[in-house]
C-alpha cells in the first residue's frame, strides 16, 4: 500500500537527471531550500544511484526517490542506495510486487482507465499519471474523477509552470512532476542559485 506521504510533500516533484554525480547533493540542497524536498532522480544515467546515495547520506532534509524505474532489480538497487520513494512509468504485475514488497511508498505509472482500475482493484490509490500531456492532460484526469474517485495522481510529462497550475486545481492531484526549474544550463553551470530560485517560485504554484 502506498503512503499519501508522497503526494503531500510539496506541490511539484522535481524530476532529476543527473550526469555527474558529484552534482547531487548541492542541486538537491537548491531544490530543498526553494521549498521542493521531494526529489526523484531518474535511473537514466550511470550516476544516478551514487546521486541517490549523496542526496540520501549528505541532505538529511531531502525525501530522495528514484525514478524510471522499470524492473524488480531497479526497486531492489535504488531502496540499498537510499531511496524514499519509487517511480515507474508504467507497470507490471512483477513490477508493481517488488514496489509494493520494497517497504517504501511508490507510484506506479499509468496511461488508461483500464490500468487505473487494475492498480485500485490491487489496493493500489496513488499513481502517476505519464506522459501527462500527451496521455490526455487535465481534461483527462477530470474526467476520471466522477467514475474513480479513490485514485490520486502525480501527472509528469510535460507539464511546466504554466500549466502546472490547471493540474494543481483538480481534486485527484496531489502533485505534480517535472524538470523545469532545473534547466539545461543551469545545472551545466552549476547556477545553483537559479535553481533554488526556480524551486522557490514552483512550490508557490498550488492555487
Amino acid at each position: 500500500m502506498t503512503s499519501p506521504s508522497v503526494l503531500e510533500l510539496a506541490p511539484v516533484v522535481p524530476v532529476v537527471v543527473v550526469a555527474d554525480a558529484s552534482d547531487a547533493v548541492p542541486l538537491a540542497r537548491a531544490l530543498v531550500a526553494g521549498g521542493l524536498p521531494a526529489i526523484e532522480v531518474t535511473l537514466r544515467t550511470p550516476a544516478a544511484l551514487d546521486a541517490i546515495r549523496a542526496v540520501a547520506a549528505e541532505v538529511p532534509d531531502a525525501v530522495v526517490g528514484a525514478g524510471t524505474v522499470i524492473s524488480p532489480e531497479n526497486v531492489t538497487d535504488s531502496v540499498a542506495a537510499g531511496a524514499r520513494f519509487l517511480v515507474s512509468p508504467g507497470w507490471t504485475d512483477r513490477l508493481l510486487d517488488a514496489m509494493k514488497a520494497s517497504g517504501v511508498p511508490f507510484l506506479p505509472g499509468v496511461s488508461t482507465t483500464s490500468e487505473v482500475v487494475a492498480l485500485l482493484e490491487r489496493g493500489v490509490r496513488e499513481m502517476k499519471f505519464f506522459p501527462a500531456e500527451a496521455a490526455g492532460g487535465t481534461a483527462y484526469l477530470k474526467s476520471l474523477a466522477g467514475p474513480l474517485p479513490a485514485a490520486r495522481f502525480c501527472p509528469t510529462g510535460g507539464i511546466g509552470p504554466d500549466s502546472a497550475p490547471s493540474y494543481l486545481a483538480l481534486p485527484n492531484v496531489g502533485c505534480v512532476g517535472g524538470s523545469w526549474m532545473l534547466p539545461a544550463q543551469a545545472v551545466a553551470d552549476r547556477d545553483w542559485a537559479r535553481v533554488e530560485s526556480l524551486a522557490r517560485a514552483a512550490a508557490a504554484l498550488r492555487p
